[in-house]
């Protein structure tokens, strides 16, 4: 059975092209949702996958619920031709480390395990505070001191204060959105959209936490591949430095290399020698 290859994206559009490439395969459909904010689409293309490029786009904010809204449109659209063995949630900027066959053949030895990464498996202050809280205008968020962060800040305190939460029958779980998921998991997640949208409208980040929260309160958290931690969980390497995300680049090259995962991200152009080194990882058959 294929499977569904489904992309974030909203620049970069060379190295997008370059995912593709490498993910440009028979044995693969790719999705692509281009933020809706991008008004000259990219001439995209495949040889071998079937390319769909969804034509209804969401405006995607930062740390509000749309980031969500956009998963739902690349899983609903992918179901809709499937069904599919499994379904891989990328961005625009990741690369795989490995190559088609080797893609395919691990998940074939692991097939019916849920690949979603952790960091968070239990209640915290600061999973309280992202999603039991009301979170004034998310579309407007912004790390620097506005009208709208203003108020946002004042009514956070006030409901600490009176002690307001919200959801609270609702065990929250966070950590990384990018997810392999299997045919089954996908549809008990697109089976659930009106709960997420009513449960993660007005959260912060809730697309950390979406896909987490509903598997860790379901029959399918018996199916997870590990829950150590998040890249391994999900099977990708991710560039986190001190809380930051950074850029892979030409230094981590050998950290890459010896990477048992099977995508990394991010990566950028600009240094596209080092974009050519990794993108032969993922042409070596024999790995």
């Amino acid at each position: 059975m294929k499977h569904a290859c489904l992309i974030l994206a909203h620049h970069e559009f060379g190295l997008l092209q370059t995912l593709i490439d490498c993910l440009d395969d028979a044995r693969n459909d790719i999705y692509v949702h281009i933020d809706r904010k991008v008004q000259r689409l990219p001439d995209l293309h495949t040889e071998k996958a079937g390319l769909h490029i969804l034509e209804n786009r969401t405006d995607i904010r930062w740390a509000d619920y749309s980031m969500v809204e956009a998963e739902f449109a690349l899983f609903e659209t992918a179901q809709k031709n499937g069904p599919y063995a499994y379904y891989h949630l990328l961005s625009g900027v990741d690369l795989p480390l490995k190559s088609q066959d080797y893609i395919h053949r691990f998940f074939e030895e692991n097939q019916g395990k849920e690949f979603i990464g952790y960091t968070l498996t239990e209640m915290t202050p600061e999973t309280v505070r992202r999603m039991q809280r009301w979170h004034l205008f998310p579309r407007h968020f912004s790390r620097k001191r506005n009208v709208y962060s203003v108020f946002r800040s004042l009514f956070l305190r006030l409901q600490e204060i009176l002690g307001i939460k919200r959801n609270g029958q609702v065990y929250f779980t966070k950590g990384s959105q990018w997810v392999s998921v299997t045919g089954q998991m996908a549809q008990y997640f697109l089976d659930r959209k009106s709960w997420a949208q009513k449960t993660f409208t007005h959260s912060f980040v809730p697309d950390e936490c979406v896909m987490q929260t509903l598997c860790w309160n379901s029959p399918f958290k018996e199916k997870l591949y590990s829950v150590r931690s998040d890249g391994e969980g999900c099977m990708r390497c991710i560039g986190w430095q001190n809380g930051e995300l950074h850029d892979w680049s030409a230094a981590d090259y050998e950290t890459l290399v010896a990477s048992p995962a099977l995508f990394a991200r991010k990566f950028n152009s600009s240094d596209m020698d080092f974009i050519r080194r990794i993108v032969r990882l993922s042409c070596n058959q024999a790995r």
